[in-house]
């Protein structure tokens, strides 16, 4: 051998390809689901130019440009969605490989979970499935990710983006499998500074008073309480929309605004802000919280493990809410 390329027929030989491992093969995946390397870069956790160079990878291993640009942006190319549902196909089979049935231990497990939440939680419920997960699985990742309008969760459940979603939805997807966590107790929250914190909070006054609330967290569908404020006729007057939960006692303490939510959040605050809970001038039903997960995982006994953690967190959570309605916490404005 000179050093120089050998010819096979007077054909110059075909450079060794780079192996295709499995997460070139979840990038794949990924990119040609969200037909956008901003996108799969986001959900992935990779930068743009990191996404940008395994899809330079991907072309060469697969000599196919995989996505091209467009009238409105990136689509497969026909070889491309051939190779999503090979990709789908491999990924499946190396989990059903990694994990067979019943061979699961969360002590010893290195698997990453996904949950998605909305942020409402944030304040007692996830706090208290982290601590439950890390003492049962310390060796594990667990990533968390916001459910919002623009979020695709059931897109996430049916290609393993997300191994569970937490959600409070007036009518849950029906093609999902499903289970019931906790009920909550819809409430008000205001500012104790407030002078109606310390008046009987009637209907007409709540419809007229000026409201803080969140951004829907489904695509196209109201809120849970202006969904059912809507079903009675009725309207409140939303002044100030916020798109984070963790923003509501902020904005309370310091202004004229008044929070609907359920009784979990509110009491979380209550306990450390003079913040002050008043009753719903009108009957709500629960804000019911379910856990959701597609069938492609249902007897996964990893995914099994996970949904009994929080089966039995939301159990725990439950237990306080009752008691918490039979024991309120005292207002901050209240003395002892």
């Amino acid at each position: 051998m000179d050093g120089r390329r050998t010819r096979v027929n007077n054909r110059p030989m075909q450079r060794t390809r780079e192996p295709l491992d499995t997460h070139l093969l979840r990038i794949l995946q990924i990119l040609l689901t969200e037909q956008s390397v901003s996108r799969a870069a986001i959900k992935l956790g990779l930068s743009q130019p990191a996404l940008s160079n395994s899809l330079r990878r991907l072309r060469d291993i697969t000599g196919d440009p995989v996505l091209v640009r467009g009238k409105t942006g990136m689509v497969p190319t026909a070889r491309g969605l051939e190779l999503l549902a090979h990709a789908n196909d491999a990924l499946n089979a190396i989990e059903r490989i990694t994990q067979p049935p019943g061979a699961f231990d969360p002590a010893r497990t290195t698997r990453e979970f996904h949950l998605g939440a909305p942020d409402y939680l944030d304040a007692m419920f996830l706090p208290n499935i982290a601590e439950i997960l890390r003492r049962e699985a310390p060796h594990a990742k667990f990533i968390v990710h916001p459910i919002n309008a623009d979020y695709d969760y059931a897109g996430g459940l049916e290609d393993g983006g997300l191994d569970v979603v937490i959600g409070n939805w007036l009518e849950p997807p029906p093609q999902m499998h499903m289970a019931r966590l906790f009920d909550d107790e819809v409430v008000c929250m205001i500012g104790s500074q407030n002078p109606a914190a310390h008046r009987e909070l009637t209907l007409k006054h709540y419809l007229e008073l000026p409201h803080l609330a969140p951004f829907p967290h489904v695509t196209e569908r109201q809120s849970f309480i202006d969904g059912h404020l809507a079903s009675q006729g009725l309207k409140r007057n939303i002044q100030m929309t916020i798109p984070y939960f963790g923003q509501v006692a902020g904005m309370l303490l310091r202004t004229d605004l008044i929070f609907t939510t359920g009784r979990q959040f509110a009491q979380h605050y209550a306990r450390y802000l003079p913040i002050s809970i008043l009753p719903s001038p009108l009957p709500f039903p629960p804000m019911r919280f379910y856990l959701l997960w597609h069938r492609r995982c249902h007897g996964a006994p990893e995914v099994v493990w996970l949904r009994q953690c929080i089966a039995k967190v939301a159990a725990m959570l439950q237990a306080s809410l009752d008691d918490g309605r039979q024991n309120p916490p005292a207002r901050h404005s209240d003395k002892p």
